[in-house]
C-alpha cells in the first residue's frame, strides 16, 4: 500500500502547513503526527523539499491542463480562488524559504497553460517560431507578475474582475503580436 501511505503523508503535510510556517515543519513532525516510521517517510521522499515538491506538483497539476472547453482565464481564476481558500497554506509557504520553489512551480505550471493557447492562435499564421516562443515568455512573465501582484495585496482584488481586465491586455498582447501578413510583427521594423 505504499501509494496510500504516500498519500497521508502528503495529508498530513498538508494539514501542518495550514498552522505552521514551511520552514518550521519538520520531518520529525510529519512523521509523529502521521504515525509513520522514518524510513517509511524516507521510502516515499528524499527529504522534506521533494515531500513540498510533490505537494505544489499535486496542487498545482490539477491547473495545469485545461478540460475541454475551458478557458486559461477559467484557470486562473479556479487557481487564484482557490489560493484564497488556502490562504494560510499559501502564505506560510510564500513567507517561508521556500518561496522560490513555489514561485518555480507556478511559473512551469503556467508554461503549459500560456503555450496552448498562443500556440493555437498562431496556428496557420505565418508566424516565425522564434516569435511564438517570445510571446509565450512575455504572456507567463505577465501571468506571473499578475499572480504576485495578487499576493502582495493579500488576495484581496475581485478574481473575476481582475482576471477578465488581464485577458483583455493578454488577447491583444497575442492577437497583436501574432499577426499573420507574411511573417511580419506588430513591432516597428529596426533601422
Amino acid at each position: 500500500m505504499p501509494s496510500f501511505t504516500r498519500k497521508v503523508i502528503l495529508s498530513t503535510f498538508n494539514d501542518l502547513l495550514e498552522t505552521t510556517p514551511f520552514e518550521k515543519i519538520t520531518v520529525s513532525a510529519i512523521i509523529k503526527a502521521s504515525g509513520i516510521s522514518r524510513n517509511t517517510f524516507y521510502y516515499h521522499f528524499r527529504d522534506i523539499y521533494d515531500l513540498l515538491d510533490n505537494w505544489l506538483r499535486m496542487k498545482l497539476g490539477q491547473y495545469e491542463s485545461a478540460e475541454e472547453g475551458e478557458t486559461w482565464e477559467e484557470q486562473i481564476k479556479a487557481l487564484l480562488h482557490s489560493c484564497v481558500e488556502n490562504k494560510r497554506r499559501v502564505y506560510h509557504l510564500y513567507d517561508s524559504i521556500s518561496r522560490g520553489r513555489m514561485e518555480q512551480f507556478v511559473f512551469s505550471s503556467t508554461n503549459d497553460l500560456v503555450s496552448a493557447y498562443v500556440r493555437a492562435y498562431a496556428e496557420g499564421r505565418n508566424v516565425p517560431p522564434q516569435r511564438i516562443d517570445a510571446v509565450v515568455d512575455i504572456c507567463r512573465y505577465a501571468i506571473i507578475g499578475f499572480f504576485l501582484h495578487f499576493l502582495w495585496n493579500g488576495m484581496t482584488a475581485d478574481i473575476d474582475k481582475s482576471v477578465d481586465e488581464l485577458s483583455v491586455v493578454y488577447n491583444d498582447i497575442v492577437r497583436g503580436t501574432l499577426r499573420s501578413d507574411e511573417g511580419e510583427c506588430a513591432a516597428a521594423p529596426h533601422k
